[in-house]
């Protein structure tokens, strides 16, 4: 069976006037993959997200996106992705199940796609019993599942995860990746930052930018090896050491 490509670049570049945030981004991404994408702050990580999801036109190069292209299909990448950030998109004036309506209502689902997929994520979450609470009062953890969760409503091809684990607890976070374990057995392409160099190894395959163009790609296991590095917070820190760019 032929690996298919959701997400695919050729010299991607984003400039700011004189700036070049991304420069040069080639990479592919395969579907159902856990794709990490690393980098210190400035590293153009955002810049290079952003055009991927459709936010922001490149200045140059290539780019498909679940099939479609970065220029020219912008609002058709924006139906078949999901995305989360570390800073929760969910309402905290709403229910628990009202923001999975609410959000399922926003991707396009009809009422009975709504309902169903209201009491499938109820139980799969464990959240029956707070059906009707207030998303404020939830734990970190759990608004941290619920997002994930809502954001993979509307079953994309691909899950844009921005930061999605800062500030919880470690258990909570290794929770926080069974799920996405979970989504990519589904098919589901997930692809990720993280400042956690622990969380890289859980990827399949792993990009570090610095400033701004992609120094290195590959497994954990063969970035390593290539580094001779015991883990991955070795390897970013020989990659990223003599970064220019400051946060």
């Amino acid at each position: 069976m032929m690996e298919v490509d959701v997400i695919r670049t050729e010299n991607l570049t984003k400039k700011f006037g004189n700036f070049i945030a991304a420069n040069e981004l080639t990479f592919n991404v395969k579907k159902g993959e856990i794709f990490g994408f690393l980098g210190a702050n400035g590293a153009g990580k955002t810049t290079a997200m952003r055009m991927l999801c459709g936010l922001l036109e490149p200045s140059s190069g290539k780019g498909m996106v679940a099939g479609y292209d970065i220029y020219t299909q912008r609002d058709d990448i924006k139906k078949n992705i999901g995305y989360m950030s570390q800073k929760f998109s969910l309402y905290d004036d709403l229910t628990v199940r009202e923001n999975i309506r609410f959000y399922g209502g926003i991707y396009g689902l009809s009422r009975k796609e709504i309902a169903a997929k209201t009491a499938e994520l109820l139980t799969e979450l464990q959240l029956e019993k707070e059906a009707k609470v207030l998303v404020s009062q939830l734990p970190l953890g759990w608004k941290q599942k619920l997002a994930f969760s809502i954001a993979i409503v509307h079953d994309p091809q691909i899950v844009f995860l921005d930061e999605p684990t800062g500030g919880v607890d470690p258990v909570t976070r290794r929770q926080f990746w069974d799920l996405i374990y979970h989504a990519s057995a589904r098919g589901v392409t997930i692809f990720v930052t993280t400042h956690y160099m622990d969380e890289a190894e859980y990827c399949n395959r792993v990009s570090i930018m610095v400033d701004g163009v992609i120094a290195a790609l590959d497994s954990p296991a063969n970035l390593k090896l290539k580094y001779g590095a015991n883990n991955m917070d070795e390897v970013f820190y020989q990659l990223a050491r003599n970064a220019t760019r400051g946060e």
